[in-house]
């Protein structure tokens, strides 16, 4: 006679597995939660603290970031669940894990970087390295250095083009900037701009760069179709000599119809209108306004002042400062994450 015997789970058993189970999908979704970066956030770096200072974008400051010796320039990666942060006393590119708000890792670089840009497909650095008077380029896979091309002095400025084909360096002691190509590796052109030309920002989609130029109190407008100067904004503040208006930093807006300019000593940011080229409003920050960044949704301007030590929020379409917060000693660049 054959048996046949029915296999019956006891109800016990049956608790536990399912108790298990919940247990595993509730710790899959904190792991989840604590990978995601956090929203509503801006981050400082501060060239003295050696840190990145958080704030919620309304200005309240909430943590700080033990980072690398003298952090300058910083980017998110692809996803943004990393910052890139250049810093220029240890030689080095730090990673910093927004989630746990921890630096993780380092990139080794030569002596004194200055800025950095990214490839398209977000595998190399390219970073301008002050004392040498090259631009560099680095693997973040590896961490190795793949190769340089020797600009001229005081390289800043940097900007690789969207199809990762060419490269654009400023050179603050030549007067230039420098059209790279990354393929040959070799400057293809020379740019005669004006004087002490510092960084970049590509205008009427991709057509224009705009060069801020530190002692011209001025913006060059080049074409990125020839490579050939187009126009000069010169900026000019009542009451204010010319040399103490020194463009640096500079941003595009959200819809693309302006671009927001550091004006560094003269305590001010100006709106320039991309079309008209000409400067619809000026703003009272901070001292030293260089470093400045857009929200997203394009109703802030966060700035960066390096001799007051802080940060002004900037109401863009009144075009007034809504508030100044302490951010730590010489803020340097800013990163927003909506």
């Amino acid at each position: 006679m054959r048996h046949i015997f029915k296999h019956t789970r006891h109800p016990l058993a049956q608790a536990v597995t399912q108790a298990a189970v919940a247990l595993c999908v509730v710790a899959g979704m904190s792991a989840a939660l604590a990978q995601t970066p956090p929203a509503n956030r801006v981050y400082v770096s501060s060239e003295k603290d050696n840190k990145l200072y958080v704030f919620d974008t309304q200005g309240q400051r909430l943590s700080a970031i033990e980072v690398c010796n003298r952090p300058r320039d910083m980017r998110f990666n692809k996803d943004h669940s990393q910052i890139y942060v250049c810093c220029g006393e240890s030689n080095a590119l730090g990673l910093v894990d927004v989630a746990s708000g921890k630096m993780v890792g380092q990139v080794p670089l030569d002596e004194s970087p200055e800025m950095f840009d990214l490839s398209p497909d977000g595998k190399t650095v390219f970073v301008t390295i002050e004392d040498d008077s090259v631009m560099g380029a680095y693997s973040l896979e590896t961490k190795k250095k793949l190769f340089e091309v020797k600009v001229g002095g005081e390289p800043e400025g940097i900007l690789i083009t969207p199809d990762g084909k060419h490269a654009y360096v400023t050179s603050e002691e030549a007067n230039l900037v420098h059209y790279i190509d990354l393929a040959s590796k070799k400057i293809v052109k020379n740019i005669k701009v004006g004087n002490r030309p510092r960084r970049f920002t590509l205008a009427a989609d991709g057509k224009e760069l705009w060069v801020t130029n530190e002692l011209s109190a001025s913006i060059s407008v080049v074409s990125t179709e020839d490579q050939k100067l187009k126009h000069t904004i010169s900026f000019k503040i009542k009451g204010m000599r010319a040399n103490d208006i020194t463009p640096v930093g500079s941003t595009l807006s959200a819809d693309g119809k302006t671009v927001w300019v550091g004006l560094g000593k003269a305590n001010h940011v100006a709106e320039v209108d991309v079309a008209t080229r000409e400067v619809i409003k000026t703003v009272l920050v901070g001292k030293r306004a260089w470093g400045l960044t857009l929200h997203p949704d394009g109703k802030t301007l966060y700035v960066a002042n390096g001799l007051s030590d802080d940060m002004t929020l900037v109401d863009t379409a009144a075009g007034k400062a809504m508030r100044t917060v302490a951010v730590g000693r010489v803020p340097h660049s800013l990163l927003v994450q909506p």
